[in-house]
Formats: structure tokens, C-alpha cells, sequence
């Protein structure tokens, strides 16, 4: 289990981290957080959508079909160039600093396995302060934290312009079963060619463009999802697989 604290100098000073770090800590994560500014890198590899959480929407790679499903993932390599943000920060992580109230802070987790003293990059220096890797790992924290905030404002902006529309994914398997996963969004294509001239200036000098087509041209990636499976050891395999709009049924007449 995860024991995730603020870094402290006085309490860390002698603390380390391994060179070497594997994805192992996702092996069984279907879905991934992903920044907007992320999309046109993660196109290439995953299925870009955005699920609702809690009234709050965020955005996410998919990385399996099923949950507990990593395709993605085996011991010998990640089955794709591009490994988001949000899994490649191991050990460390942001946090709320106790000490300050409503102030983010680097924190990391002890009880990871390439966090201790035998490791071999060192938090601190002699005197105490930062090393570059410390620091390197701080700057990149940042970056996520500047992208996650950008990535709501993105959302927002969907939102605001009827942009979302409600995703299906249907999953045929060889045993003859069928699987239906909702809760899924993507951008409204009608919606987004009917946009005022106006508007569309605006996306377009706002840079808003690249993460609304990058994320439509992800979802080509599902026929990925499926030959990942095809080739993994679960024996049911993927006959069909698709994503679509929710089919919205007309509410009969009296």
C-alpha cells in the first residue's frame, strides 16, 4: 500500500531514488489521466475520451478494454512510444502540504520499491539542497499540475459549446458474448462544423484545434485495443470492436 508523504529535507535528507523504474504499478489500470496538451502525442497509441467523475470531467487514455485490463503493459516493454504524464512521475506526486493550507508540495512514496538510501539519486546534497534530479522532478510536477489546470479550462470549454457528446463502445468476443461500455464522451462533429465563424477564429488562434482533432483521430485506436488483446494470453478474443455516438431514441408520440 501507497504511503505517500511530503518531501521534507530534514526527514528525507538521505533519501533515494532508483535510476531505473518500470510501469508495473499500472499493469492492471484500464484508464490513464491525460492532459489536453498530451493528445496529439498519446493519438497515436491510445483512445483519447473523457469520462465523467463525480459530476467533473476529466480526460483519460484507455488502456484495456475490460477493467483490471493493461494492453498495454508487460514486463519486457510498454506496447506503445508515448507513456502519459501521469504514470511516468513514480515514485513522486503532488500533494497538499499540511503545513500550509491550500498549497500543493512534492511528495513521494515511501514505501515504493525504488524509493530508499541504497538507491542511486540522491533528494539532497551534502549541504542539504536540491540535487538536479530532485529539481528535474519538481519542474516536471510542475508541468503536469500547468497542464491539468489547462486540460479543465479545455473541458470547460466543450462544455460550454455543446461540444461533448456521449460515447458507446461495443465489444464483440469469439465466446459469442457482447460488451456495451457507456459513460464515455467525445467531440459532437455536427456540433463542432456548425460553430460561427467567430468562433472557430477563436479556437483556431487559442490552439483548441489540436486537442479536438487529435482526440477524434484516437478513436481508431480502439481497433488497437483490440489487437493487443488478440495477442495477449486471454483466450476470448476481439471479433469486432467499435465506438460510436449514443443513439439517442426518439421519445414516442401519445
Amino acid at each position: 500500500m501507497a504511503n505517500v508523504v511530503p518531501v521534507r529535507k530534514d526527514q528525507h535528507k538521505n533519501l533515494k531514488v532508483a535510476s531505473t523504474r518500470t510501469l508495473n504499478h499500472v499493469k492492471d489500470q484500464h484508464i490513464a489521466p491525460i492532459t489536453a496538451r498530451e493528445f496529439a502525442r498519446a493519438a497515436t497509441s491510445y483512445p483519447i475520451v473523457i469520462i465523467k467523475d463525480q459530476d467533473r470531467y476529466r480526460s483519460v487514455v484507455m488502456l484495456g478494454i475490460e477493467a483490471g485490463e493493461n494492453l498495454y503493459y508487460s514486463e519486457d516493454d510498454w506496447k506503445a512510444v508515448y507513456v502519459p504524464q501521469s504514470i511516468s512521475m513514480i515514485p513522486f506526486s503532488l500533494g497538499i502540504d499540511p503545513e500550509k493550507e491550500k498549497t500543493l508540495t512534492t511528495c513521494i512514496d515511501l514505501d515504493s520499491e525504488y524509493v530508499g538510501e541504497d538507491k542511486e539519486n540522491a533528494l539532497f546534497d551534502a549541504e542539504g539542497k536540491d540535487t538536479e534530479f530532485y529539481k528535474l522532478a519538481q519542474e516536471s510536477l510542475g508541468r503536469v499540475y500547468d497542464n491539468e489546470i489547462m486540460t479543465e479550462k479545455f473541458i470547460k470549454e466543450l462544455e460550454a459549446n455543446n461540444l461533448l457528446q456521449e460515447l458507446e463502445l461495443n465489444v464483440a468476443f469469439a465466446s459469442g458474448e457482447n460488451k456495451r461500455l457507456v459513460g464515455l464522451f467525445g467531440i459532437n462533429e455536427k456540433t463542432l462544423q456548425e460553430l460561427s465563424d467567430d468562433k472557430v477564429l477563436d479556437f483556431h488562434k487559442r490552439g483548441l484545434f489540436v486537442p479536438i482533432y487529435s482526440m477524434m483521430g484516437s478513436a481508431a485506436q480502439v481497433n488497437r485495443l483490440a489487437q493487443l488483446r488478440n495477442k495477449s494470453e486471454n483466450t476470448n478474443k476481439v471479433t469486432n470492436i467499435q465506438i460510436r455516438p449514443v443513439k439517442v431514441e426518439e421519445t414516442a408520440k401519445a
